[in-house]
Formats: structure tokens, sequence, C-alpha cells
């Protein structure tokens, strides 16, 4: 469906500042219009002048999505946010929210970019899954039977956006409104799948390390920090794709969500993210210029 806005009238809405709603309710196809030029030129998102529902947000999600599917490319995959329990706290949020992925999004390991890439960028360990069977892996009721639906995965660090002006006051349903931040990501080397009880369980023992250029630690995570064992955002994702009527398709990439803190990018700095415990200690880097 194409938009009644084209691309030069989206951003004119989002530099007038258009407020939302004061009222809860779904937002209005102009007010989801102003949200999605704003986060298209790179400008604070307009925030609610009035309290806003998470039902509101998701409704929200789904209008910007779609203009947003206008200017960014095919839908390559969904990202699982708030799935870290430090995540949630922050967020004043507890349960996962979803977010589209498009291709324009997706940059090979070692990639550099501007470190003012968003309106509030911030980067994070997570890890990305290649969906094998979209039907089994909505019915899965293990991290097993979630990975038996895989084709397979690999290192990701997330290059998300908090989007508005005071990310201290951003909660669940304005973050669920701007698609829950997504923005980039650099998407290491894939490894293919061979399920066995024991690699499902190591998605949930493993240490995931960002470390600078100089080896340093920013921070470490355990796998189990996203819902007990990350494959289970996969299969969350999958289930909420389903309840909401879209189609999870074979080859979709699933980001499951951060096992590491959110920092900003800095001029100069280079982080890498390791996962120590899967099969090869895989890696993937990212630099900041």
């Amino acid at each position: 469906m194409k938009s009644v806005f084209p691309i030069p009238a989206l951003v004119l809405l989002a530099l007038t500042g258009l407020p939302l709603a004061a009222h809860a309710a779904c937002p209005t196809d102009l007010e989801a219009a102003a949200v999605a030029a704003a986060i298209v030129a790179r400008q604070p998102v307009p925030v609610p002048a009035g309290e806003m529902s998470v039902a509101d947000g998701l409704c929200g999600r789904d209008k910007v999505v779609r203009y947003l599917a206008q200017i960014s490319g095919p839908v390559v995959g969904y990202k699982a946010g708030l799935t870290n329990l430090a995540v949630q706290q922050r967020f004043k949020h507890d349960a996962p929210l979803r977010g589209t992925l498009f291709q324009g999004m997706l940059l090979r390991d070692g990639a550099e970019l501007a470190v003012d890439y968003g309106i509030r960028p911030v980067f994070e360990a997570d890890l990305v899954v290649e969906v094998a069977d979209p039907a089994a892996l909505a019915k899965a009721d293990t991290p097993l039977a979630a990975l038996k639906a895989l084709k397979s995965y690999a290192p990701f660090i997330e290059l998300p956006d908090l989007m508005v002006a005071d990310p201290s006051k951003l909660g669940g349903a304005m973050l669920a409104m701007v698609n829950v931040g997504a923005r980039a990501g650099v998407l290491g080397k894939a490894t293919p799948i061979q399920p066995s009880p024991g690699l499902a369980d190591t998605f949930a023992t493993m240490t995931v390390t960002l470390t600078d250029a100089t080896g340093a630690v920013l921070d470490t995570g355990k796998g189990s920090a996203i819902l007990g064992n990350p494959l289970t955002a996969a299969s969350w994702l999958a289930r909420d794709l389903a309840s909401a009527g879209i189609p999870l398709k074979r080859g979709d990439l699933l980001s499951l969500g951060s096992f590491t803190k959110l920092f900003p990018p800095k001029p100069g700095m280079a982080v890498t993210a390791k996962y120590e415990g899967l099969p090869g200690n895989p890696t993937v880097g990212v630099r900041f210029r």
C-alpha cells in the first residue's frame, strides 16, 4: 500500500514538531507519518503530550513500520527488544517488544560508520538467527525445539537508536512506537545449525563479551540473560508475529536482544563482540568515525 505522504512531506511533518494525541488512543495516520518522518530525517521523534498506553504504542508501531517500509527497503526480519531483565528495568516495561528489520539496516562485519548514525545512537551485543521452519518455531516450547526450527546463527552488534530528545523518559509505549529503536546492525559470519541438546544448552551458558580496540572489556553477559535462553526469544517472536497475522518466512532473520549494557559510540572507537562457548567462539566488529 502506497503512502498518501510522499517522503518530502513526511520530513516536513517531522520538522513541524507535530504533537501526538494527548488522549489514550491509537495514533492517527498523520501522527504515525510524523514519527516515521522524524526517524528518516534523524530528528528527535515527537513524544506524546499525554499518557500513551503500550497498546497505543503497538498500534502506532504498526502504522510507523508501514511508512518506513516504503523508504527502508524490503523486510528481512524482526527484532525482539526488552528480552533482558536489566534492559526491561531501564525502560520500565516488563515484557519483550517486537520491531521490524529492513534490508538497508544490516551491515557487514568490520563496517565503519559515522558516530552520529542515529538521533541517540547506542550499541549492544546481540545475536541473529535465520528461520528454517516458521510453523515449528511458533510451536516450539523448549530451546531445543526452537533450535530445530532454525537454519543458522550469527554474531550481531545491534546499533539501535533511542530516537527521542530525552531517553531517560523513554518507556515501553514510545519504544514500541519507534520500532523498538531499530536503526542498524553489524552482522557476522553465519554458522549452520546442527541441532543437539548440548548446543541448545550452550546458547544459555555462553559468555558474550564486548571489548574495545585495546582489548579492554566494556561489558560481559551470559546467554541466559535473554529470557533464560536466547532461543526462547526466537520462538517468542514467531508466536508474536503469528498472533498479529504477520507471516514469518523461511530465511527471515531474528535479532534476539541484548546480552550487554547499551553504550553510546565515540569517534575513533572500535568494538568487538565475542561469543565464548558457541562453536568456534565467533566474533563480530564495528568501527565508529
